[in-house]
């Protein structure tokens, strides 16, 4: 008898040889049992495998799919890169404005004298300095919220902050309540960590109250981890009133909550979830999309009661952020550095929501005026993966919707596009070539 896991391996070799290609459907898996003369049960371990090593794809009602690409391999650290050689990227998305190298070599000349060196390169503690943790504070603050200095801990960036902020909150088998659409590296960080993801139905105001009460009961919820503002991919901003009444229902439910907010700096109006509920939020916050990815630090502000527990978990995961970092952000913060690029951030964003209108118009896109990012959802009979493939065979790589979704048998057709890392011109070419793309649908791109 065959064993399945020599099966799901010659079937990744028939993927990776290019035997079976992106978008292209497996048997039903009877058909594939028979065709195999396996049980039926053994067949549906080797889709399972597959869909665990990121080859495919299970859609409820329509088939298992083959993927646009790999999934990232378990174990990889926890920073953000381009997965493609494609010459426009529009997976990824740190923006960049003219002059920001300058503006920031500037600021941090002070820092490079010898004896200034000296100083910030030592260790550093996980809750810095006394002066950074009050301009950390002062950084964050916005009218109805200011975070005590002495809630505020630094990290690498902001994904280790929500890695430390999870590790501090979860044990291994736990359970984290998620937006339906999520953070794709949230879905690596609960794989290291061994917790469970747990897909919490929303609507156009984000996650839904009812639904978040119900998962709780279905099997209580150690952590909730949502973007309410700006939500990365579908740019969804929450209501205040939603956020109310989420407040209202983790203090009921006793659910601590980490509040991503690293792209909530283009939409200043939206306060914290933490606002409403402060003794349960963990706001996570950084400055790789205001300032810089190449030297960035994040910012996680807790609870006073857990600023502890969470600065023992940033210890054991090696998350703590470099003195020099952290000292770096100090300055760009009194500089007005971090103002005034964030200020240009918000005007190149809504140019560049511009150009994705007119190219895209007509199509169904998802947004915000003030976001870096859009939820292409394709036209049928385009799935997300087929997509992407072509997009690739044009030289642009977008991220199929497949990486952001938490139940990999409910997919949306969908891609989202970033849009802060390529020049204007690039984009608008960029755009305007997937628009035809689209239209012309899959048989027309695979005869190209």
């Amino acid at each position: 008898m065959q064993d399945y896991w020599s099966i799901a391996d010659r079937i990744a070799g028939d993927i990776a040889a290019g035997r079976l290609r992106p978008g292209q459907q497996l048997p039903p898996q009877r058909w594939f049992a028979r065709r195999h003369r396996i049980a039926p049960s053994t067949a549906g371990r080797v889709y399972g495998e597959l869909v665990r090593r990121g080859l495919v794809v299970g859609e409820v009602g329509r088939g298992t799919f083959v993927r646009a690409a790999p999934a990232v391999a378990q174990g990889r650290a926890l920073v953000e890169t381009a997965t493609t050689d494609s010459p426009v990227n529009l997976e990824l998305n740190y923006p960049s404005v003219t002059g920001q190298s300058e503006l920031i070599a500037a600021s941090l000349a002070p820092l490079l004298r010898g004896d200034a060196l000296t100083e910030v390169m030592r260790p550093g503690a996980a809750d810095g300095t006394a002066a950074a943790r009050t301009a950390a504070a002062d950084l964050l603050a916005l009218p109805g919220w200011r975070p005590a200095p002495g809630q505020v801990l630094f990290t690498g960036n902001a994904r280790q902050a929500i890695a430390a902020a999870l590790a501090s909150l979860v044990r291994p088998g736990g359970r984290v309540g998620v937006e339906e659409l999520t953070y794709p590296l949230v879905k690596e960080i609960a794989g290291r960590l061994g917790v469970v993801l747990v897909p919490v139905a929303g609507d156009a105001e984000g996650v839904r109250v009812d639904a978040l009460a119900a998962a709780h009961r279905a099997g209580p919820l150690s952590a909730l981890y949502l973007q309410p503002a700006l939500h990365n991919p579908t740019s969804l901003r929450m209501s205040e009133e939603r956020r109310r009444q989420l407040g209202l229902c983790v203090s009921e439910l006793q659910i601590p909550v980490v509040e991503d907010r690293i792209w909530s700096f283009l939409h200043p109006d939206a306060v914290p979830l933490a606002v409403h509920a402060p003794g349960l939020v963990h706001v996570v916050d950084g400055l790789s999309k205001r300032v810089t990815p190449g030297l960035t630090v994040g910012f996680l502000v807790v609870p006073e009661r857990r600023a502890a527990a969470v600065a023992g978990a940033m210890r054991s995961g090696g998350w703590s952020a470099g003195r020099f970092a952290v000292e770096a952000a100090v300055r760009w913060a009194a500089d007005g550095v971090v103002r005034r690029l964030v200020e240009e951030k918000r005007a190149d964003a809504m140019r560049r929501q511009q150009i994705l209108a007119e190219q895209l118009e007509g199509f169904t896109v998802r947004t915000d005026p003030c976001a870096y990012f859009a939820w292409w959802e394709l036209p049928a009979p385009w799935r997300a993966d087929t997509f992407t493939a072509a997009a690739a065979a044009h030289g642009i790589a977008v991220t199929p919707g497949t990486a952001f979704a938490v139940d990999p048998h409910r997919t949306p057709d969908a891609v989202r596009l970033g849009l802060a890392s390529t020049p204007e011109g690039e984009l608008a070419w960029a755009l305007r070539v997937l628009a035809g793309v689209a239209a012309a649908g899959p048989t027309a791109s695979a005869g190209g």
